[in-house]
């Protein structure tokens, strides 16, 4: 501990401490028994449920008073200073339930407080238990040991089981031992490679009695895998695109890495990606909002702003949104000595006052392009990264995920169960080499969470904020994908899926799509296109339900009104048009879905969401009279709509995308291309710039420059 970068109890002089209920995730696995026939999709089938939700905060909307233990949401900084907002969440974790969670237990040790033995018990308990989402508590604890160093404010007790849990942790499938973990989606590959090397960093002559190795002996495997992570990152963004659920993952393992990896490059290349991640952060947000569409979240993150993980992250780096008691990433940021936030990306967030910001950028890669990034189809090391896209299905990886079950002992995974029903089917269709064609022909349904390259639009005003994942496989299932969303503010938000019925995490009836649609945006205007599938998959057995739905909640805008088959709503000055061709009406039943959800009965439907604004539409009343005087045309998934504003728009279910004759491209955009950076995909060097700020990365060089940062 002697090379510590942190040293306990600097700077910090918080008094005042309560109970804090430590939050918790869980994952659900939804498989369903099959049929012989359908075992030889299995494979691709049964990896569709790792999905896993902290749905456990209440709904709470923007304007109300804050709570008992609850921080007031702020639509603007509530403070310029980076330091001042560290330390505001300091104090608020002490005062609203320091005493209670890990991340609390950190900031209470840094406080020069003692840490209760008993907040880290269900921690522990995850950990040996080998539980899935252990990895989260992993990473909590690591903090723990290493912000306390041998301060006597962690007894000796509590380190003593806390060592005992570190180093006897599975943290890779090839490691002796059967457990039902997920270890392989992007934030889980991240999770467990950087805690296994920073775990090895802080007992590098201690025996791992898991895996029978030193810690010294494991570093070198371990930061292999980090640096292929980081680099594909870097270059290609992240397939978990703009998550408001998994990006308060990844930033706690790569701000651990920043804060206490001894390794200087790993160390700054962490804090590259770190700076790319809260680059995405701030340039898809409104008002701190992380709203826009994203590869992975769930109901009540996507339809309310103080509901999502990334929030207390987002108001510590931008001031902005709703500090939560015991957040990670927010916790790591307060606390970090190693990470420094450069304020360019500060005033990008918080551009709030420009008439228009259109960012354009692609995350993620085709698997097709996988040898550009030197990936291997047949290479079990690299199966993990092929796992991290959720490449279970592919024709070209369902070989390898074949070959994984058995190297890694998936067999007894719970998440493979159905697996194991017809591992005799499997493993005979994969020696008749028939597995890779009967995937493609089911990859619609088999693959709806696989995470391919996707190009995203957002447009954001003082006003206003539209975000769409254009072209984004359209017709396949998606399983936790959002697809597209507008946001006038926290809470009044409108989006469009197609809903699954059942029980299940992922997709339900809000979460994911049954169906996706196609969908496209320029500037200011989207357009979703539904051909909802008539039968049941393999991954969803139920019937599929005919008809698509918006969420529009009434009691978030200041007004709603109706015209034939428009809907429009208005918040402040912002102004909201949404169509349906399919006739439509309001959910009337109890609960949370009164007045807030919008029906379309129908298989097929496109939906038209355009939005406006006083400064350049004048009042809301012209602006419904305009837009319900635009002329719509075509038949069945053919649209043609004569924007007021961005003129006369045709897309279908096939075909080009076209604004007044010409074709719009949806596909093959850059890394960044919007007026605070540009760069090519791949990328290579990357520069951020604003109001005479600056923001300079290259991961060839390392070189990473801010003319300013935040202080």
């Amino acid at each position: 501990m002697d090379d510590c970068p942190y040293r306990t109890g600097e700077a910090l002089k918080m008094p005042g401490t309560s109970l804090l209920s430590a939050r918790s995730s869980r994952w659900a696995a939804m498989f369903r028994r099959g049929s012989a026939l359908s075992a030889l999709l299995v494979a691709a089938v049964v990896l569709q449920g790792a999905a896993h939700a902290e749905q456990q905060k209440h709904h709470r909307r923007w304007g109300m008073e804050a709570r008992p233990g609850r921080d007031g949401y702020a639509a603007v900084p509530f403070a310029d200073s980076y330091a001042a907002r560290r330390q505001a969440y300091l104090e608020y974790t002490l005062s609203h339930g320091g005493g209670a969670g890990v991340m609390g237990g950190a900031v209470r040790v840094a406080a020069g407080l003692p840490f209760d033995e008993t907040m880290w018990e269900g921690c522990l308990e995850e950990i040996n238990a080998r539980r899935d989402c252990a990895d989260f508590s992993l990473h909590r604890v690591l903090r723990l040991l290493y912000t306390a160093g041998d301060s006597p404010l962690l007894g000796g007790t509590a380190r003593k089981q806390a060592r005992e849990a570190v180093l006897g942790f599975k943290y890779w499938p090839e490691e002796p031992g059967t457990d039902s973990m997920c270890t392989w989606s992007e934030n889980h590959y991240v999770l467990f490679a950087s805690g296994a090397y920073l775990a090895a960093q802080l007992y590098p002559d201690e025996m791992f009695t898991n895996s029978g190795k030193t810690g010294r002996e494991r570093m070198s495997v371990f930061r292999d895998r980090i640096m292929r992570w980081l680099h594909l990152r870097y270059q290609t963004g992240f397939s978990e695109w703009c998550s408001n659920v998994y990006y308060e993952e990844d930033l706690t393992a790569l701000l651990n890495l920043v804060d206490f990896c001894r390794d200087e490059e790993l160390r700054q290349r962490a804090r590259m990606v770190t700076d790319l991640l809260v680059a995405d952060m701030a340039l898809n947000s409104f008002r701190g909002s992380f709203c826009g569409t994203q590869g992975r979240t769930y109901e009540h993150h996507k339809k309310w702003a103080d509901n999502e993980d990334t929030g207390p992250a987002f108001k510590v780096l931008f001031g902005t949104n709703r500090y939560h008691p015991d957040a990670k990433a927010a916790t790591c940021l307060a606390l970090s000595t190693q990470y420094r936030l450069p304020r360019v990306l500060y005033s990008i967030a918080n551009d709030t006052g420009r008439p228009e910001m259109i960012n354009r950028q692609r995350c993620g890669i085709r698997l097709a392009d996988a040898g550009k990034y030197g990936l291997q189809y047949d290479r079990l090391e690299d199966g993990m990264l092929f796992f991290a896209l959720e490449a279970y299905a592919h024709p070209k990886t369902i070989g390898l995920t074949v070959r994984m079950l058995d190297a890694y002992h998936w067999w007894e995974n719970e998440f493979f169960e159905s697996f194991a029903r017809q591992r005799t089917l499997i493993e005979a269709a994969n020696q008749l080499q028939i597995l890779p064609l009967a995937v493609w022909f089911e990859r619609r349904d088999v693959q709806r969470n696989q995470r391919d390259e996707v190009n995203i639009h957002t447009c954001r005003t003082p006003d206003y904020m539209l975000s769409t994942a254009q072209d984004y496989k359209h017709g396949f299932g998606g399983d936790q994908q959002h697809v597209w969303q507008a946001a006038l503010g926290p809470g009044a938000v409108c989006f469009t899926t197609h809903p699954v019925s059942g029980s299940q995490d992922a997709p339900n009836y809000w979460t994911g799509s049954g169906t996706l649609p196609r969908a496209a945006q320029v500037k200011n205007v989207a357009m979703a296109v539904y051909r909802i599938s008539d039968t049941a998959g393999l991954h969803i057995k139920s019937k599929p339900l005919m008809f698509t739905h918006a969420w529009l909640p009434k009691d978030q805008f200041d007004e709603i009104a109706e015209r034939r088959n428009w809907v429009f709503a208005r918040r402040g000055d912002g102004y909201l048009a949404l169509w349906s061709r399919q006739p439509w009406h309001w959910q009337t039943e109890e609960g949370e879905d009164k007045d807030r959800e919008i029906i379309a009965p129908g298989r097929e439907n496109v939906w038209i969401c355009e939005l406006g604004r006083k400064e350049t539409d004048g009042e809301f009343a012209a602006f419904i009279n305009r837009i319900d005087q635009a002329r719509i045309s075509g038949e069945g998934l053919e649209i043609a709509y004569e924007s007021p504003s961005q003129g006369l728009l045709e897309f279908g279910w096939d075909g080009p995308f076209r604004q007044r004759g010409e074709t719009v491209n949806l596909a093959d955009y850059p890394r960044f291309d919007n007026p605070y950076a540009k760069a090519d995909f791949p990328a290579g060097g990357i520069t951020f710039e604003h109001n005479g700020d600056t923001l300079q990365l290259d991961w060839d060089t390392l070189r990473r420059d801010a003319n300013a940062w935040c202080e």
